[in-house]
């Protein structure tokens, strides 16, 4: 079963909620970029996105209890929390800078609903790459080239040595996958 796999983040929350720090090292190595990335990607500074990054992991050792995998992954679920400790970052640091007089140029809350935009950008962005390991690796290829790399249909076929069709197929068959991972209905945009 895959739920019990040594390195299955499912598995090490459970084993973090007993206290086992092993579960807690090999957790922090496998989300701990991916936390950074985004905690700079929402706070511009990067001293503060790796405090933000401490405090993500304390949270995540602290609640490995009260994780519940019927409320989303465990990718969302410390996405999440490093989104909601970002924007409180940021509502802080925005009064501070009031308090001490500097100027403010726009809206008190432009950071916060750009930190917010951007977050669910990239939980959705996050949620489609994790849908897509779960892809055959010749489906999962095209769809990367075509919606990441913005390669053509045709291009893809050349630069894979592939028929046209078999690209075309491919990009059906993926995204037909991808909608059910993610339980989506067909609106006419990537999904």
């Amino acid at each position: 079963m895959e739920t019990e796999a040594p390195d299955n983040p499912l598995h090490l929350i459970q084993r973090m909620a007993t206290g086992d720090r092993d579960a807690f090292a090999r957790f922090y190595d496998r989300y701990a970029a991916l936390v950074l990335t985004f905690a700079t990607r929402l706070l511009q500074v990067r001293a503060d996105a790796e405090d933000l990054l401490q405090e993500v992991f304390l949270q995540v050792w602290r609640q490995a209890k009260s994780y519940d995998q019927a409320r989303g992954s465990p990718e969302a679920w410390i996405m999440t929390i490093t989104r909601s400790r970002a924007i409180d970052k940021l509502r802080s640091r925005r009064r501070r800078d009031e308090s001490a007089g500097s100027p403010q140029v726009s809206s008190p809350l432009d950071g916060v609903a750009k930190v917010e935009n951007g977050a669910a950008e990239s939980e959705a962005r996050l949620t489609v790459h994790g849908a897509l390991a779960h892809l055959p690796e010749a489906q999962r290829v095209v769809l990367e080239l075509a919606y990441f790399d913005g390669f053509t249909q045709a291009e893809i076929a050349a630069r894979l040595g592939e028929p046209l069709g078999t690209v075309k197929t491919r990009l059906r068959a993926g995204l037909e996958r991808l909608r059910g991972f993610l339980g989506v209905k067909s609106s006419g945009g990537l999904l």
